[in-house]
C-alpha cells in the first residue's frame, strides 16, 4: 500500500475509532504540551477552556520551567520519544503521557499515561485518525461533549470538500476552536503536497495576511458562518481571491470533526487528482531525515 493509499485508509477508520471513543475525566489546573499535530490538539484543549488551561510548546517549556508552576502537565506525543517533549518532561513534577506508544521515553517519565487506542494501517503516513484521538481526549479533559452523527458530518465534510479548489497562495482562517485545526490544515498540505500555504485567526488575517494576498489566492474558512466572517467573504472575491467558506450546523465538538475532516481530505483530493502516491515528505528523503534528526 502506498502513503497515500494509506493515508485514505486511515481517514475512513477514524468512524470506527470515534464509535469507540471514551471521554476522560475532566481536570483541573492543567496544562498541554506538544509539537506539529500534538500542538494543536494541545491548542485545542486551551481553547475548550476557555483559554482557561494552555498549551505550550515543549522547547518554551524547557527553557522556562517556571511556565508548569503548580499545574499538572500533559505531553502529547504520538511516538512519545521526540527529544524536545523528554527533555520538557524532565523538568515537571506533576505530568500525564498522552500518547499511542506506553513503552516510549515519555510514558517511562510520566507517572501517568493515557494511552491513545486506535488502529491505523500502520503505514508512515500524515497524520489523520493520531491528531483526531490526541485532539478529542486532550479536549475530554476540559471540556464535556458527546459526539453525534459522525458519519453524516464525515460525509458532508467530503462533499463540501470536493467543491474546494486549492490555487495559488492558500490561506486557513479559523477562530477559537478553529484556529487549530487551521493550523493542522496547513500542515497537512505541507505534508501531503510540499505546498506552502498559510494559517491564521479570521480577525487577524484582515489586519495582516489580507496585505499579502494577490488575486487568484485561495482563502479558506473554517468556522460555521455568521455576521462578521460571511462579510468578510464578501469583501474577498472583490479583491480577486478565491473564497470557500465550507459550513455545517451543530455544536462546537461537530465544528472541530468537520473542519478537520475537510483539513484531510482536501489534500487527498488534489493528490489524486494529479495521481501522487506517496507524500511529500515521505519521498523527499533529505528533508524527513533533517525533520528526524531535529525531533529524535
Amino acid at each position: 500500500m502506498n502513503t497515500i493509499d494509506a493515508y485514505a485508509n486511515d481517514l475512513s477508520l477514524q468512524l470506527d475509532y470515534l464509535k469507540k471513543f471514551k471521554p476522560q475525566k475532566t481536570v483541573k489546573n492543567a496544562f498541554f504540551v506538544g509539537s506539529g499535530d500534538s500542538l494543536c490538539a494541545a491548542m485545542l484543549a486551551e481553547a475548550f477552556s476557555n483559554y482557561g488551561m494552555k498549551s505550550c510548546d515543549p522547547l518554551e517549556l524547557a527553557k522556562n520551567k517556571t511556565i508548569a508552576d503548580k499545574k499538572h502537565a500533559y505531553f502529547v506525543s504520538i511516538s512519545g520519544n521526540t527529544i524536545s517533549n523528554v527533555k520538557a518532561a524532565k523538568s515537571v513534577l506533576r505530568k500525564t503521557a498522552i500518547t499511542k506508544n506506553h513503552t516510549s521515553k515519555l510514558a517511562k517519565l510520566c507517572k501517568n499515561t493515557i494511552l491513545l487506542d486506535y488502529s491505523d494501517s500502520g503505514i508512515l503516513t500524515s497524520g489523520s485518525i493520531g491528531f483526531l484521538a490526541s485532539a478529542l481526549t486532550c479536549i475530554s479533559l476540559v471540556y464535556k461533549f458527546k459526539i453525534k452523527n459522525a458519519k453524516k458530518i464525515f460525509l458532508e465534510a467530503s462533499t463540501q470538500s470536493k467543491k474546494i479548489n486549492l490555487c495559488n497562495q492558500i490561506y486557513f482562517l479559523g477562530s477559537q476552536y478553529t484556529y487549530p485545526i487551521a493550523m493542522y490544515a496547513s500542515a497537512k498540505l505541507g505534508e501531503i503536497l510540499g505546498v506552502d500555504s498559510h494559517y491564521e485567526r479570521i480577525e487577524q488575517f484582515s489586519h495582516m495576511g489580507l496585505f499579502s494576498a494577490k488575486p487568484g489566492d485561495t482563502v479558506i474558512i473554517l468556522e460555521q458562518k455568521n455576521k462578521h466572517n460571511s462579510k468578510l467573504a464578501s469583501h474577498l472575491p472583490k479583491l480577486g481571491l478565491h473564497v470557500y467558506h465550507p459550513s455545517i450546523n451543530g455544536d462546537a465538538i461537530a465544528q472541530v470533526l468537520f473542519y478537520t475532516f475537510v483539513s484531510q481530505m482536501n489534500p487527498l483530493k488534489l493528490a489524486r487528482k494529479k495521481k501522487i502516491r506517496d507524500c511529500y515528505f515521505v519521498s523527499q528523503k533529505k528533508i524527513r531525515a533533517a525533520s528526524s534528526g531535529m525531533i529524535y
